[in-house]
């Protein structure tokens, strides 16, 4: 079954992975590069700061640093607790077919922290500023999923990987979402705004 689920994985890799083409590059390697959210990240924080004022925007800092740092970290738990290889890694067959457009390729995949920690920040920033914006959410979750995908594209994480990121990625956003709200419910005196669901 498990042997089943990992070829198919790999066939789904090979699929989406060698849809790609040379004048896409460039784009997928941007939208992949840690940097390039920045513009987005600095939208969201003005938008932040506008609906929670400055202690609110410190607390929603505070708690958006250890949602990513966990994220990571726990990422790396789990590369070195299972071992799997990267696509790029994978001597027997899968270099020779599929397309490597990544500057470099790290050792393991299992999970991708890029698409991990890209999801809990869709999460955790569209739940926070739902009150006000209620389609962010959406744009910042398919925002997440395209980050996801260019991984693939790059050629340096299976299917598998980037689901398993996402899936981590809800849970740690929301989990820490409910943390900034009783944060500030208990740091600061402001109007109580409700908790709001995924």
């Amino acid at each position: 079954m498990l042997e089943q689920l990992l070829q198919l994985d790999k066939d789904v890799f090979l699929y989406l992975n060698t849809l790609g083409s040379d004048k896409w590059d460039g784009f997928w390697l941007f939208v992949t590069h840690k940097f390039s959210a920045i513009p987005l990240y600095l939208f969201m924080l003005i938008l932040i700061y506008k609906q929670y004022g400055w202690k609110g925007t410190l607390i929603i800092l505070v708690a958006v640093v250890l949602m990513i740092t966990a994220t990571d970290q726990l990422s790396n738990v789990f590369k070195h607790g299972f071992k799997r290889p990267r696509p790029c890694q994978e001597v027997a067959g899968m270099t020779d077919v599929m397309r490597f457009v990544a500057e470099r390729c790290g050792r393991y995949g299992y999970f991708s922290a890029h698409a991990a920690s890209s999801m809990a920040a869709a999460i955790f920033l569209g739940l926070s500023l739902k009150p006000w914006y209620k389609r962010l959410l959406l744009i910042l979750v398919i925002w997440s999923v395209i980050v996801g995908y260019s991984r693939i594209y790059l050629g340096v994480h299976y299917p598998l990987d980037v689901l398993t990121g996402f899936i981590i990625g809800i849970l740690i956003g929301w989990i820490f979402y409910l943390l900034q709200v009783w944060s500030r419910r208990k740091l600061i005196k402001q109007v109580k705004i409700p908790v709001r669901p995924l």
